[in-house]
């Protein structure tokens, strides 16, 4: 059994323009290394489309905002940098990691661990498992700093990264063993691809 603080992690969040498909307006990641949350590093991403109204409401990013941000091929080296790691972690990953590949190209996904599934797996009784609701009730947002506010990216992996360690984390205090937050059957087969856990 592997100690889950012996790999490197980082968590991911990206916030979209609300086309179809999604381009990146911001994309954020916070790396996890000892078991310790670290640093984030964010960008914002001038979209090839312009954001629509809906999914302003949501982050709160305008076309103004992004007007004279980086494109995404000018980030791209340091995104890939910081997902350069053992272990990807996002909540409801499946989003994030559609949208990274597609931006990405040639880019080799590592394992993939999704916070949703993860809390609904180990804390069964909660009545959501939409972030807001995981942040409210683990008290997940106490003592950010200044000026973060929900579905911004930087906020979003920071709570997220939060939520991973203490999911992570036996009510002991024991960490959990990589193994059993894949959730691999006892005696699995090592050898499988990497999938969204």
């Amino acid at each position: 059994m592997t100690d889950w603080t012996s790999l490197r992690y980082a968590v991911v969040d990206v916030e979209g323009n609300g086309q179809q498909p999604p381009d990146l307006v911001e994309v954020a990641a916070v790396p996890i290394v000892g078991g310790v949350v670290g640093e984030p590093s964010s960008w914002l991403v001038k979209p090839a489309r312009p954001i629509t109204p809906i999914v302003r409401r949501i982050h709160g990013l305008s076309n103004q905002d992004v007007a004279d941000a980086p494109s995404f091929a000018e980030v791209e080296d340091g995104v890939r940098r910081v997902l350069d790691v053992d272990v990807l972690v996002a909540h409801n990953a499946h989003v994030d990691v559609g949208v990274l590949q597609r931006h990405l190209g040639e880019w080799t996904c590592p394992d993939v661990l999704d916070t949703l599934k993860l809390a609904k797996r180990l804390r069964p009784n909660q009545s959501s498992y939409k972030l807001g609701a995981l942040v409210e009730a683990f008290g997940l947002a106490a003592g950010l700093p200044d000026g973060l506010s929900p579905h911004r990216a930087t906020y979003d992996v920071l709570v997220t990264a939060r939520l991973f360690v203490q999911l992570a984390t036996r009510t002991d205090n024991r960490p959990r063993s990589i193994e059993e937050l894949r959730g691999d059957p006892p005696g699995g087969d090592e050898d499988e691809p990497p999938t969204l856990f």
